[in-house]
């Protein structure tokens, strides 16, 4: 029997227990909000949507103590972003409500694997991770898992080639210096030199996405609820795939002590190997470029944070 929990059962929360429960990734899946009628009525809303499915996942509302025996907890946390801001504009907001589940987590111990998604998603895995005092490779964030799927989604558009024909990946930040090695996309096989996209082009619309989604309809849901269902297959199935995750770097890329999206390969003991990818000099430049942002922030969380409580 396999359980997921997921703390905050707002847009995001809640569109991640609907895209696990669709397909049925695990057997139960718990929303925990500290406005518990949300709560109850986001799993019950969730649950209406099997009654015609060939099975059935428990979904409902619980409490802390059932990150105990989740097999994944996911953090999704937070204020929706508003139109004109950044993922880091929200960094003070989301340290001091992170400081508060830290406070209500401190009596059950997380024996599985915690995944954030609370923006900004590459600080606040950072955050979480040491002030959780978990091992690195059992928590970590979605970082530029969803600005991967948006990049694919563009280079599909442009290039008329199946998003399943295509690999490629978005690293660094998820935010606005997130980065794409183009030397290592693949479109049908082919290296991206030889397809004639605008590299510029490509950036934007993996870049500004989100925002464009925020202005239109005040938040974004499905493309995050997708992704981290994704992820939390990986590692329910021992998929072993490899995927985009925000995860602390120990030397990889000449990078250490900060959280950032880069190729891993996930499987049942979360983040198994860190996959470095040969980037050219210029991609080189653009990734510490994007951690050097990373690494500023996460500066300034802990010197705002009050891990130990709040109130």
């Amino acid at each position: 029997m396999s359980k997921i929990t997921i703390l905050g059962a707002g847009h995001v929360g809640s569109h991640c227990a609907y895209a696990l429960a669709q397909p049925m990734f695990c057997d139960e899946i718990v929303l925990v909000d500290q406005d518990r009628d949300k709560a109850v009525a986001q799993a019950l809303d969730v649950t209406d949507s099997l009654s015609f499915a060939p099975r059935a996942a428990v979904v409902r509302a619980g409490d802390y103590s059932d990150v105990v025996d989740s097999d994944i907890v996911c953090c999704a946390i937070g204020e929706a972003r508003k139109p004109g801001q950044t993922r880091l504009d929200m960094m003070d907001r989301s340290v001091e409500m992170c400081d508060e589940l830290i406070g209500q987590l401190r009596p059950y111990p997380i024996r599985g694997i915690l995944i954030s998604i609370t923006n900004p998603c590459d600080i606040i895995a950072d955050y979480l991770r040491k002030n959780l005092k978990m091992d690195w490779h059992r928590i970590f964030g979605t970082g530029t898992l969803l600005d991967t799927a948006r990049l694919i989604r563009a280079l599909s558009l442009r290039a008329g080639v199946a998003r399943s024909s295509i690999q490629a990946f978005s690293m660094g930040e998820h935010g606005d210096s997130s980065m794409i090695p183009f030397s290592a996309i693949r479109i049908g096989g082919k290296p991206f030199a030889e397809c004639g996209l605008s590299r510029e082009e490509l950036l934007e619309d993996t870049r500004q996405s989100g925002m464009t989604i925020i202005e239109g309809k005040k938040s974004t849901e499905f493309g995050i609820g997708r992704a981290f269902a994704e992820m939390a297959a990986c590692i329910l199935r021992d998929e072993k795939r490899v995927l985009p995750a925000s995860v602390l770097l120990d030397g990889q890329y000449g990078q250490r002590d900060l959280h950032a999206g880069v190729p891993c390969r996930i499987g049942r003991n979360g983040i198994e190997e860190i996959i470095e990818l040969p980037l050219d000099t210029a991609e080189k430049a653009q990734f510490d470029k994007s951690c050097e942002i990373i690494r500023g922030h996460i500066r300034r969380a802990e010197e705002i944070g009050h891990p130990e409580g709040r109130g």
